[in-house]
């Protein structure tokens, strides 16, 4: 609640920029806003308690089935035929978060790897909803920051609520942990979102894939260095079919060339 509580000043002033340089941006698209924040606020509460129970380098690697949650809610909403890697990607990926969840060997980390993959697959179905909703709002006319601040301040208002009905929510601000919280609210939440919306329509579609592999590396690295999180070998191997997958997935035919004087067609890039 507080990461998107301390965003929404920032992301406000942005906001009206944008107001003031494309004019009002109506109800509807208000209203979606609003819906996409409850997804948001669904995925932080499901991630964050994933990685209580399998850490936070595994818990991210799960929630990053995303990828694979937007292409089948496209398919199955939009009629958006998912492309034929990311149909490959789909068993490598389910079999990556199978030997993350502890089924093979007698020492998987995690308080609760079982229920911490569960509950990162639920995350990653509701960032899958976030992103989906945000896309549309951004076909025609892009306002990251109105889009993003509709769904930051409903995902404040929902933590809110459902931190309260859990009995999990704290209203104290205390010290040094909300200064934490500012810091993740300016960077992740405000400065991060905003360069994912700005950055990814310009980046070609390679570039973009292989950046996408890299927050979960990353992340199972600095878990171990940071937080001494030590996975087992078999749900090491289930971070790498994942990443496997995730490579699969996002990956795109090469560009053949083109005769001079014509126009190639716009390369789409995924969603991250």
């Amino acid at each position: 609640m507080f990461r998107c509580l301390y965003a929404l000043p920032f992301l406000g002033l942005i906001a009206l920029g944008e107001r003031r340089r494309l004019g009002p941006f109506g109800r509807r698209p208000h209203a979606i806003g609003v819906v996409a924040g409850v997804f948001f606020a669904l995925d932080l509460l499901l991630w964050q308690h994933a990685v209580l129970q399998v850490g936070a380098g595994l818990a991210t690697v799960t929630a990053n089935l995303q990828v694979v949650v937007v292409a089948a809610a496209a398919w199955a909403l939009l009629g958006e035929r998912p492309s034929r890697s990311i149909l490959v990607a789909i068993p490598v990926m389910l079999a990556g978060v199978g030997l993350i969840s502890g089924i093979l060997g007698a020492h998987a980390y995690g308080a609760d790897p079982r229920l911490g993959v569960l509950m990162g697959a639920g995350s990653a179905v509701a960032y899958g909803g976030f992103l989906l909703l945000t896309r549309q709002l951004n076909v025609g006319g892009p306002r990251p920051a109105t889009v993003l601040f509709d769904a930051t301040a409903t995902a404040a208002a929902t933590g809110a609520v459902l931190g309260t009905l859990l009995g999990e929510f704290d209203p104290v601000p205390s010290w040094p942990a909300h200064g934490w919280l500012l810091l993740v609210a300016l960077t992740s939440q405000v400065a991060g979102y905003l360069l994912i919306s700005s950055s990814l329509p310009r980046l070609p579609a390679a570039l973009t894939s292989s950046i996408l592999l890299a927050q979960p590396i990353a992340t199972v690295m600095l878990a171990a260095v940071l937080l001494g999180e030590s996975p087992s070998v078999f749900q090491l191997g289930g971070v790498a079919l994942v990443i496997l997958g995730l490579a699969v997935a996002t990956a795109r035919p090469a560009v053949r060339p083109v005769a001079r004087g014509t126009v190639p067609e716009a390369e789409a890039t995924p969603l991250a």
